[in-house]
């Protein structure tokens, strides 16, 4: 049985589509009841007056907790910034002030809605060039006492939340003797993940032990963070997880979880449920960062990148998150994939009295991507070179190094990239065809695997069938409904549909790194092969008396243990396992998986958190658009990717992961945007009012796997996920430019700055 690169079903597909799946937001325990946030109003201020009575005198309240109630613990992934509630000080509009748990949502609405809150305004600090100015309010005047979760302090500094510098000896020389200097800045918004299931979570104190139900992407980072926010070791919070309806990165971190914890304490030990409206979720959630990126480039006559500069800030919000691990990111992507003289990079991230931001799919490759692929465009416009031509005549070739000491080994992919895309659509052929208000986008890049640990036990069942117990959750990928479930069956020569899958339990199963980075597949499923591979020795060490014949001389394929060249003298794996139970015990495996980071320079840059890039993948995009002259809209006529994915393990998941990529890439180019108003208030506040691609607004994806079986990945495979969002915007933003003739620096481009730029 072949099941690795074929087409299968996914195991939980009936489920889902039947709905008789079990979301986090559907899930309920006897006797629960509810509880509702009191949230700031305002993004800056003073707390003058909090009065609780009012909400404590109301039917079918049982608890309202404040800060007054919560343990004085500071919390968060990389730096212990946040409280559970604002106190004295508000530092963001929808920031937890109170929260109340009462028999049913409208008692608790009501009671969290009658509380008395009180806040005087303080000024805002909400621009991003402001933010770092001498004269800025700081958003955490106690900055300083803050400590970093784990491992030794990086650089910050008043609004800077974490900083990364990398200032090479040879910059200002070249610029110096530059035959041109070529300098852009872009500008990118906020982007909300639009996961159709809203954040909730289920908290249970009991026995000393708070339990959490909730769907999430990394279970074991909320154990972490509630037992932070509650002052309590991780071992006294067990987290179950449930069916995710989408997070995109959004669902990383706690968020409901560690105030239904507390909620159910005060309330003596009921259940207690949190849900989010839409519009909670929304001003809550840790959507992708804005940014600013300043780029210049010190060029020769015929485009030879002598020295380059990039300067970047982004908006943290008013608390980290993982977001400080993020500013290093900056520097691996500064070149793009062309190589270059030296590279100052330059990468702040700031506060500002705004939602936290956080992970969203390719985090912030897509802005730098885009700023690096548009100032590409820039540099042979001006110097009158063809922008494919030009790309592939700096392209990385194997062997690269990088500007932090990481050597590419496998970089010539992207000229596999290059030529796939030119047999599918060539480009003489699409400038050739090109009509007035056409235009034609092309960009490269590459990225990483994420490393982070995985973990899995394999159990083969009396009836021949196999269990997997992981903290891994499918946050709606097919990481584990197919990628995770095919490693296995394969291994043990079962149908997919003969593995089970377990949802997460951190008090069950081994430690995970979460759904996030393309990493379930390779990491997870290479945990599972190393459990199946364990399963196999003892099938054939149990098999080998049944069978009178040594354990090397057998083999596990299809459902059976059989003698190598000899099919027809097996026995079923079923009957083996069975066997086992009376005479060596059940027959499981267990594995651990990680994937160490590739050597580095430590001393490239300062702030270096991130530091190299774990197993590369390469990715090369074209995009046809049309421009309305009249409307300013614009429309994607074809899209085509071409990509690396070691060993495709599943290609309708790999197709499905790559297209809903560019479908989110074309709503980051052309539609989505959280604006942030002087007052730090978003002005978005509902999916009626954030925009949204339609189905008539993505094209069928044009897609070509490259495949490059990576060694060290479970059958050769590597991430897909999260690399083809990095692109669209860079070659939507260059199509159309290219169909008008003008440039445009802004995501997302709005049918406003395209008339305007059509018009000047």
């Amino acid at each position: 049985m072949t099941v690795i690169g074929e087409r299968v079903a996914r195991t939980d597909g009936q489920a889902k589509v039947s709905g008789e799946a079990v979301y986090g937001v559907d899930h309920e325990e006897p006797g629960m009841i509810w509880g509702a946030l009191l949230r700031s109003p305002v993004s800056s201020g003073l707390v003058t007056r909090l009065d609780t009575a009012p909400a404590l005198a109301m039917p079918g309240v049982h608890a309202v907790v404040t800060a007054a109630d919560a343990p004085d613990a500071y919390a968060g992934w990389v730096l212990r910034d946040q409280r559970l509630f604002a106190s004295d000080r508000v530092r963001f509009e929808g920031q937890p002030v109170a929260a109340v748990a009462a028999d049913s949502l409208a008692q608790a609405r009501a009671a969290a809605a009658a509380i008395g809150l009180d806040i005087e305004p303080l000024p805002a600090v909400v621009d991003l060039r402001q933010a770092t100015s001498p004269d800025a309010p700081l958003v955490h005047p106690d900055w300083a006492s803050y400590v970093p979760t784990a491992g030794p302090d990086f650089p910050r500094h008043g609004n800077v939340a974490a900083e990364c510098v990398a200032d090479p000896p040879g910059v200002d020389e070249a610029f110096a003797r530059a035959h041109r200097v070529i300098t852009d800045e872009y500008v990118a918004q906020r982007q909300y993940q639009a996961y159709i299931e809203p954040k909730s979570a289920v908290g249970i104190y009991r026995g000393g032990r708070y339990t959490v139900h909730t769907a999430h992407q990394f279970p074991f980072n909320v154990r972490d963070r509630v037992a932070q926010f509650l002052d309590v070791r991780p071992s006294a919070v067990r987290v179950v997880g449930h069916t995710i309806g989408g997070g995109f990165g959004a669902k990383l971190d706690a968020s409901l979880e560690p105030y239904a914890a507390l909620l159910s304490r005060a309330a003596g030990g009921l259940a207690v449920k949190l849900v989010n409206t839409r519009t909670e979720d929304l001003l809550s959630c840790p959507s992708r960062e804005g940014a600013i990126t300043r780029i210049r480039s010190a060029v020769d006559a015929d485009g030879t990148v002598l020295a380059r500069e990039l300067e970047v800030v982004a908006d943290n919000g008013a608390h980290s998150g993982e977001m400080p691990w993020l500013a290093a990111i900056a520097l691996h992507c500064a070149r793009g994939v062309y190589r270059g003289g030296p590279t100052r990079v330059i990468s702040r991230l700031v506060y500002t009295n705004t939602t936290p931001t956080g992970a969203f799919r390719g985090v912030n490759g897509t802005y730098l991507y885009h700023a690096v692929e548009r100032h590409m465009d820039h540099i042979a416009a001006e110097l009158g070179l063809d922008r494919r031509e030009y790309r592939l005549r700096l392209l990385f070739a194997d062997g690269e190094e990088l500007l932090n000491g990481q050597v590419l080994h496998d970089a010539g992919i992207l000229r596999r990239g290059f030529d796939a895309l030119e047999a599918r659509a060539p480009w003489a052929e699409l400038q050739a065809g090109k009509r007035p208000y056409r235009g034609i986008g092309i960009a490269a890049a590459w990225w990483l695997t994420n490393p982070g640990p995985g973990s899995a036990v394999v159990s083969l069942r009396e009836d021949g069938t196999a269990a997997v117990v992981t903290a891994a959750n499918d946050n709606g990928s097919g990481a584990v409904a197919l990628g995770v479930t095919q490693i296995v069956a394969e291994r043990l020569g079962i149908p997919p549909a003969d593995v089970f899958v377990t949802l997460p339990d951190t008090d069950v199963s081994g430690y995970d790194g979460g759904s996030q980075g393309s990493r379930t597949t390779r990491a997870v499923g290479g945990a599972a092969l190393i459990a199946a591979d364990e399963v196999v020795d003892k099938l054939k060490d149990v098999a080998s008396a049944l069978l009178e014949a040594a354990p090397e001389d057998l083999e596990v394929a299809d459902a059976t243990v059989r003698v190598k060249g000899a099919p027809g003298t097996s026995v079923p794996i079923a009957l083996v396992a069975a066997t086992a139970l009376n005479t060596v015990g059940p027959i499981q495996g267990t594995g651990s998986f990680v994937t160490p980071f590739p050597d580095f320079n430590p001393g490239c840059a300062s702030g270096l958190l991130f530091p190299s890039f774990p197993t590369p993948t390469y990715h090369v995009h074209i995009a046809e658009v049309e421009v309305d002259p009249v409307t300013g809209t614009v429309r994607v006529l074809r899209y085509l990717v071409a990509q690396e994915v070691g060993r495709m393990i599943s290609p309708d998941g790999t197709y499905g992961q790559v297209s809903g990529a560019v479908a989110q890439g074309i709503g980051y180019a052309l539609h989505e945007s959280l604006r942030i108003g002087a007052d730090g208030r978003y002005r978005e506040r509902t999916l009626e009012s954030y925009r949204l691609p339609l189905a008539c607004d993505v094209p069928r994806v044009e897609f070509v796997a490259l495949e490059h079986p990576d060694p060290d990945g479970p059958f050769g495979a590597k991430g897909v996920a999260e690399g083809p969002v990095l692109l669209p915007a860079a070659v939507i933003a260059n199509a159309v430019c290219d169909a008008i003739g003008r440039p445009l620096d802004n995501i997302p481009i709005t049918p406003e700055e395209v008339l305007a730029a059509i018009q000047s």
